[in-house]
């Protein structure tokens, strides 16, 4: 736990004020404390150690978004929005903080600056054995019968099922979790509090409930196309490894596949018929010898332990 007195002010107002992964913040945040990045933006003062390297267009640019992230100050409350989070239900997490999921860490400076989180379940030890099970939203009847099934059997088997919130294949998947008396979780491309879709407003009270429902974007936040982009890094870095039940070959869900395989986590796709676009990306995956073909929870479960160390 930081001990500064300022770090979670530091961190919440950060998540308001850059998108995920940006590459400056991620550089100013890999030799700074969020702190003291803070302290830079309010006073407009560049350390030496952030600049060192850098030429002068490059410093400039530093400048410039220092400049911007300072002028959206003021339209954040004074505290972060920390106490109207909590009387939400949501709580902020930090880096470094009990419940951080390791794994985050393996995204470098790409790292989220912290996590609002509805949900009182301990999210690192969730993690510690947990799948990301996703796919297409467009999923076809198999994609999402075999997406409940093998959510079922794993969340049975006490894996925690991690997934998108999305409709298709990750709402099979979470509802496949709660179904086997499992816990879930759901990373966001919004806020923690906002519903989206709005559909799944009760599954994802119901994921809260039996697990918990994360994102990197402050309270309040609407989704964009980016942000389902930035959110896949998470799903794919939290989780133990990642299924991929159906995926269009230039999809999102291949995007949070191949960040998987690059982290190094187990990956693993389910075949589909040779006639559906919905599982050319599994397809693809497997003849890359990217993925392993599994059709059940053993096959997740035995290829698992294999890749384990």
């Amino acid at each position: 736990m930081n001990p500064h007195p300022g770090h979670r002010l530091a961190c919440a107002t950060l998540t308001y004020l850059a998108e995920p992964a940006d590459p400056l913040l991620g550089r100013l945040l890999s030799v700074l404390t969020p702190a003291a990045v803070l302290a830079s933006i309010r006073s407009a003062a560049i350390p030496a150690r952030v600049t060192a390297g850098l030429d002068q267009a490059q410093v400039t640019g530093v400048r410039r978004s220092l400049a911007r992230w300072r002028a959206q100050l003021p339209a954040i409350s004074p505290d972060g929005g920390l106490a109207a989070a909590d009387r939400d239900g949501i709580r902020l997490l930090c880096p470094g903080d009990p419940g951080w999921p390791p794994g985050l860490d393996d995204l470098g400076t790409a790292r989220p600056y912290a996590l609002w989180v509805r949900g009182t379940t301990d999210l690192a030890a969730c993690c510690e054995k947990s799948l990301s099970v996703v796919g297409a939203r467009a999923a076809s009847a198999y994609g999402t019968h075999v997406a409940t099934e093998l959510a079922a059997s794993l969340a049975s088997r006490g894996w925690v099922i991690v997934s998108g919130a999305a409709y298709g294949v990750d709402a099979a998947a979470h509802h496949g979790a709660l179904a086997g008396d499992g816990r879930t979780i759901a990373v966001l491309a919004c806020g923690p509090d906002v519903p989206y879709p709005r559909e799944h407003r009760g599954l994802l009270a119901d994921i809260a409930a039996r697990g918990a429902v994360v994102s990197e974007y402050p309270p309040g936040r609407r989704p964009s196309r980016l942000s389902f982009l930035a959110r896949n890094r998470v799903i794919a870095s939290v989780a133990t490894g990642t299924v991929v039940v159906e995926a269009a070959e230039r999809s999102g869900t291949m995007a949070t596949a191949r960040r998987a395989s690059d982290l190094g986590r187990p990956l693993m796709a389910v075949p589909g018929p040779v006639t559906s676009a919905t599982s050319a990306g599994c397809h693809a995956l497997i003849r890359e010898q990217r993925a392993v073909l599994v059709t059940s929870a053993a096959d997740v479960l035995m290829h698992i332990a294999s890749a384990m160390p």
